[in-house]
């Protein structure tokens, strides 16, 4: 009997929709059965599952656990697609779904939504969508790293997002949330704000009340733009952001260690990651502007390894990475960037973005504490 339902499970695995995970969409590398919503489920959402209880979602393995004719049968009769059209029936366009290798806090929320909260059977549970959220969180402090309770007040009408020291007087700092992606541009510099919240549900339901009200207004300010192509511009991750090392502007100077971070096309770079500034700040326009990136450096620097060459039509920029890999992905990340049209919203940030070292305003709401 065990045999034949083994049998049973690993030809239910083929079955259209049972062979990727049900919640990130990553193709299955150990099954595992979810038998609240009958589906094949990658191993790596097991844990997510059986922590929200029994009552909320049964979890089995596939080749480990003991599987009764009934359950058999459950997965039968259901699967993957047909839980998706239920589960996931009313997810809105600003909701990001996350991929296998998205932050926990993504992964484990959107669990969490589907089929503790079942957010997506019943609107009136995205609290998210209102275009209006207050609420406390804690910010890093600019100077050093000790976080604080501010309080943040969002609202789409006035397309703003606010935070107050304190709550009786004005706010500390205004947000235009048009503008607010992981970074915003404010006096044409950048300032990076971290935040968190002990509930992973409070940080994510922010995260995608921002990309909600920028949608929202994106849908005003774009009438005849399909809601795909206006999703693209909804605050997601960056690009690209790792260890390098870059040379001054003299041939002579030397490589130093500096954090980057691609957003968009103003690629950042700071002495740490969770610096409030960066140093510096290099707007990336298109191949027909004079912009190019090479394996290489320029003549007369000395190469030091994995080194590649970003040229605008300001000065070439020598860079190096710690391996081969990591400076192909650099050139590939930057290189799509390269041959790809600016957007009037792009020429309007080259337009206002001080090239020397400036201040700039970013958020990351995943950031460690």
């Amino acid at each position: 009997m065990a045999d034949r339902n083994e049998k049973c499970l690993n030809e239910l695995l083929r079955y259209p929709g049972n062979n990727v995970c049900a919640d990130c969409g990553s193709k299955s590398k150990s099954g595992v059965g979810i038998l609240q919503y009958w589906n094949i489920h990658l191993y790596e959402m097991f844990g997510v599952h059986r922590s929200m209880g029994v009552h909320i979602s049964k979890v089995k393995h596939l080749k480990l656990d003991r599987w009764e004719d009934s359950q058999v049968q459950r997965m039968k009769e259901v699967g993957n697609t047909k839980a998706k059209l239920k589960y996931e029936e009313r997810v809105p366009s600003c909701y990001r779904r996350p991929k296998e290798d998205d932050p926990q806090v993504l992964i484990e929320q959107w669990i969490r939504a589907k089929y503790q909260r079942e957010e997506f059977c019943y609107p009136e549970r995205q609290t998210y969508t209102s275009g209006y959220m207050q609420g406390f969180l804690m910010k890093r402090g600019k100077e050093d790293s000790k976080y604080q309770a501010r309080k943040f007040v969002l609202c789409e009408a006035d397309d703003t997002l606010k935070y107050f020291v304190r709550e009786n007087k004005d706010p500390k700092a205004i947000l235009r949330l048009s503008e607010l992606n992981l970074t915003y541009l404010k006096e044409g510099t950048t300032r990076h704000i971290y935040l968190y919240h002990d509930d992973g549900e409070v940080i994510t339901n922010w995260y995608m009340a921002i990309r909600c009200a920028k949608l929202h207004r994106l849908q005003v300010a774009y009438p005849s733009a399909s809601e795909c192509d206006l999703v693209n511009f909804l605050t997601e991750d960056f690009a690209k952001e790792g260890w390098l090392w870059k040379t001054g502007p003299r041939p002579s100077d030397g490589f130093k260690k500096r954090w980057f971070a691609l957003d968009n096309r103003k690629l950042m770079y700071h002495d740490e990651p969770l610096d409030a500034y960066p140093k510096g700040e290099i707007f990336i326009g298109h191949a027909l502007d004079g912009y190019s990136i090479r394996i290489g450096v320029s003549a007369g620097v000395k190469d030091q390894g994995f080194s590649f060459a970003l040229t605008t039509p300001d000065r070439t920029y020598n860079l190096s990475a710690q391996t081969e890999h990591d400076r192909d992905h650099w050139i590939e990340v930057i290189s799509r960037v390269i041959d790809r049209l600016l957007t009037p919203q792009d020429s309007a940030i080259s337009g206002r973005l001080i090239r020397k070292r400036t201040n700039t305003n970013s958020i990351n709401i995943f950031s460690p504490r």
